[in-house]
């Protein structure tokens, strides 16, 4: 019985990570397999970003050197890789890429622009071209082992080792119109390498980073405020009452436009309303949403404006 039970035990890890589909189990039935074919690309690579869509289809981004060592960002069409917009879309040499994709699956890249003596350049695809978010060679020196990673409510940021604050870590977002520091720049105790940038779904950026000043150990630091990125003057051009409130809320601002769009998305960047508006105030029925803390954000095709709703 002793014997049995021991067995038993020893079956359980295999059968858990059989019901993730990762099982330790014969190469014949599960095995590493190529996705397309190997060595897809046109010619040699560098600095390789891998993310996935909203749909599930693996993107991947690299210096190409078949185009003059500028960004390439193909995707896997479940029969061959294929370009995503032109290859070789950064207008010059492009290193320490990193891909991400926002929540409404729009995929985005930075880089160490070459043509802005290394400084950090966001790109996004439009559906047809790579176009620049914001000015190019936005960060203040050269920035290197750079972090794309998005709040729930869509704002991009960067992370990255700021060659301007004596390679210590720093952070941008993008506040609609222009990229701006979350706190300080450099914020790190000393230098850092490889720095990887995340956001809480509560939107709390956190960025863990090798410590060099601690003998290269593990730290990891976060900036509490869920509106990193947003300027005051744009907070202060959407107003919400009452806030809290449990039924009906009235949106008010003067930024419309006709192109202006309503969206609250829940700690978990879900869109639950979305609607176009058209007028000053606004009154919406909440009262089916659950408690919680909710973000509001009115787009239009010049500015972003980002406001926080707490359900009771």
């Amino acid at each position: 019985m002793k014997k049995l039970f021991y067995i038993l035990l020893l079956l359980v890890p295999v059968v858990v990570c059989a019901q993730q589909g990762w099982a330790q189990s014969t190469p014949m039935n599960y095995a590493w397999k190529y996705v397309g074919n190997a060595g897809f690309s046109a010619g040699s690579v560098a600095y390789t970003s891998l993310a996935f869509s909203s749909s599930g289809q693996p993107y991947v981004a690299y210096q190409d050197s078949r185009n003059s060592n500028k960004i390439t960002v193909m995707k896997f069409d479940n029969t061959n890789w294929i370009n995503v917009g032109n290859a070789g879309f950064s207008s010059t040499i492009a290193d320490n890429i990193s891909l991400a994709f926002n929540p409404t699956g729009q995929p985005y890249v930075v880089y160490g622009d070459g043509g802005n003596f290394g400084k950090a350049t966001v790109m996004k695809f439009d559906g047809s071209n790579w176009v620049n978010v914001g000015i190019a060679g936005f960060s203040a020196g050269n920035a290197l082992n750079i972090s794309l990673a998005f709040s729930p409510s869509g704002c991009p940021c960067v992370a990255y080792i700021d060659g301007a604050d004596s390679n210590k870590a720093t952070v941008m977002s993008f506040d609609g119109t222009n990229w701006v520091k979350i706190g300080n720049s450099g914020f790190s105790a000393g230098e850092v390498s490889y720095p990887s940038l995340v956001v809480s779904p509560s939107g709390e950026p956190y960025v863990a980073f090798v410590d060099i000043g601690n003998s290269y150990k593990a730290t990891v630091m976060k900036y509490d405020s869920v509106y990193f990125g947003i300027s005051k003057q744009q907070k202060s051009r959407l107003s919400i009452y009452p806030n809290p409130v449990s039924d009906y809320i009235t949106i008010e601002t003067s930024a419309i436009t006709n192109t202006s769009q309503l969206s609250i998305s829940n700690l978990s960047g879900q869109e639950v309303i979305t609607r176009q508006i058209t007028e000053q105030k606004t009154q919406l029925d909440i009262s089916s949403l659950p408690q919680g803390i909710y973000f509001v954000r009115l787009t239009n095709d010049k500015t972003i404006t980002m406001g926080k709703l707490i359900k009771e």
